[in-house]
């Protein structure tokens, strides 16, 4: 699964919402990092984060996670990521709750 087209899905997604000004995300040491420029509060750009997220992954097995870094000038800034979900692809013997042979 190529995460750059999940990534320009969620770029698209959140600048159409109203009030998202400029948006960029910037990758630091490996770790995506998101700039907003909105005339919302924290709480509205989180919630956009939210929906734009849930509409670039809809259909697809991914997590993402979201975390506030601190305001610089007029942009939020976020530490955003998709992650594939770590599954279990054989049974150890110990009689796990989520064994894969358990799966119908």
């Amino acid at each position: 699964m190529d995460l750059a087209v999940i990534w320009n899905k969620f770029a698209e997604h959140l600048q159409s919402f109203e009030g998202i000004e400029d948006y960029e995300m910037k990758k630091i040491a490996g770790i995506p990092f998101i700039y907003i420029n909105a005339d919302l509060t924290k709480e509205e750009i989180e919630n956009s984060i939210k929906r734009a997220t849930a509409k670039s992954m809809r259909g697809k097995r991914l997590h993402s996670e979201t975390v506030y870094v601190r305001r610089r000038e007029e942009y939020y800034v976020y530490r955003h990521r998709f992650y594939v979900p770590q599954e279990k692809m054989f049974c150890c013997g110990n009689l796990c709750v989520d064994c894969i042979r358990l799966r119908g």
